[in-house]
């Protein structure tokens, strides 16, 4: 049985673990500084078989090289010549084999924050590093609203249940945002309260279901009335479900709430 592990990491970072705790062997997403993965593999006595990385940069690739050195893992990336030590390159619809771990992983190409942007479906868990936050999304430094837009629908096509494992801990400041798009929605504020909650007692906010994610962010509910009304509002002409996306990123990069 596979066991998920956080690890903080920089300011705000999580790099997620899978571990098989019966055999000793554990994979690792994005690992941007080695040591946090290192101390807890020494903690536990476990080999790191894999690393999943999601997109280039730094924060999410920086410790790839000391640990690729040091555990000779599986690395698995997407087809980037940015991401150095990949074993294997992968892209949109693969089913890719975690050997050591008995597992496998699908990959949904998520172009948006950057062009080669990969996420990992494994079981109920996705790896979506920074194209998918808990009550946001990631910011376009690459791509398109379109292809963005494009992206979160992929995500929003999986199951309810599907557990979001998101690189970044963001979800307060999303939160907070969100309520100023939407502060109407019941869902929306309980979420709020709950993040606030565990956040005071030191917890993460991930992962957290696709399912609250539809029902509490605003990235995944552009077609919903609330968040068209406050479109309307800032932008009177009439607006595709694109227009309507890239007004609410626009939106978030300059909110100071």
């Amino acid at each position: 049985m596979l066991k998920l592990i956080h690890l903080p990491a920089f300011e705000d970072n999580y790099i997620w673990m899978l571990a098989d705790t019966e055999c000793g062997v554990a994979l690792a997403v994005d690992p941007g500084d080695a040591q946090p993965v290192e101390a807890k593999l020494h903690e536990q006595q476990w080999q790191l078989g894999c690393i999943l990385i999601t997109h280039h940069h730094p924060d999410h690739t920086g410790g790839v090289a000391a640990l690729a050195k040091r555990y000779h893992p599986q690395i698995i990336a997407p087809d980037d010549p940015r991401i150095g030590y990949a074993s294997q390159r992968v892209e949109d619809g693969e089913t890719v084999d975690i050997d050591k771990l008995q597992v496998q992983a699908q990959v949904l190409a998520v172009p948006g924050h950057t062009l080669s942007h990969v996420a990992y479906h494994l079981n109920e868990w996705l790896f979506c590093g920074d194209t998918l936050f808990s009550l946001g999304c990631g910011r376009l430094f690459e791509g398109t609203p379109t292809q963005m837009l494009s992206s979160l629908d992929s995500i929003r096509a999986l199951s309810t249940t599907t557990l979001i494992c998101a690189a970044h801990e963001y979800t307060l400041a999303n939160a907070r945002f969100a309520l100023s798009v939407d502060p109407d929605n019941t869902d929306l504020q309980n979420r709020y309260a709950a993040v606030m909650r565990c956040r005071h007692e030191g917890l993460p906010s991930l992962p957290v279901t696709l399912g609250s994610e539809i029902c509490c962010n605003p990235f995944l509910r552009v077609d919903a009335p609330a968040v068209q009304a406050w479109c309307a509002q800032h932008e009177p002409q009439p607006q595709t479900r694109i227009d309507r996306f890239a007004l609410l990123r626009q939106a978030k990069d300059h909110f100071r709430g």
